[in-house]
């Protein structure tokens, strides 16, 4: 719901389009989901520096990160979950309108949010990529030790032990972490991203 009938959309004196022409690739958002351990913030810093290797204008806009500022104000009850995402959603289509690759590295864990973040962006602006981990191996990662404080009942509301994850129906892009190199998977996004003529 909008706050207000008196605002009005500003549009840019620069299109997308030219934008997109100046830079030499065109603009979308790779969004990755999957369980804490997944390796998701891993992968897309991976591929964003890839990209910038390749004179790509790229971003990475990570879940923790943003938690620190912008949603700093968000628990994660389901309610705040959902406006986690929908905020991330609309920082990511400003960052797509101004001609960047942007990497968002989110648990994302709902299905319905998720389908709600690609309706804000045109066809093919918008590739999720599934980063599919098995639980038991996330939970050797443990990079943070949230699993451990989750079964301990440390933390409420934990992705994969006491609220759910919903497996993504048609991503874009799999991603098995765990049998995958990094390198690999880079390989993989940057594919996807020339065949379908974004780079």
């Amino acid at each position: 719901m909008k706050n207000s009938q008196n605002i009005t959309w500003h549009h840019s004196s620069v299109s997308k389009k030219e934008r997109h022409v100046r830079n030499g690739h065109k603009s979308c958002v790779l969004w990755f989901t999957g369980l804490s351990g997944s390796g998701k913030s891993t992968l897309a810093n991976a591929v964003d520096y890839a990209l910038f290797q390749e004179g790509c204008r790229s971003y990475v806009l990570d879940g923790d990160n943003i938690r620190h500022g912008l949603n700093s104000d968000l628990s994660f009850r389901p309610a705040d979950r959902k406006e986690n995402i929908r905020r991330i959603g609309e920082v990511a289509k400003l960052f797509v309108d101004s001609g960047i690759i942007v990497s968002s590295a989110f648990i994302s864990p709902f299905q319905g949010d998720r389908e709600l973040v690609r309706q804000m962006f045109e066809t093919g602006e918008f590739v999720e990529i599934f980063v599919k981990c098995p639980i038991e191996v996330c939970e050797i990662r443990d990079p943070k030790g949230l699993y451990k404080k989750a079964r301990q009942g440390e933390i409420s509301e934990f992705t994969g032990i006491s609220s759910p994850y919903e497996t993504p129906d048609t991503p874009e892009i799999v991603i098995e972490s765990h049998h995958l190199t990094i390198a690999q998977s880079v390989e993989l996004i940057k594919k996807y991203l020339k065949d379908k003529k974004i780079l």
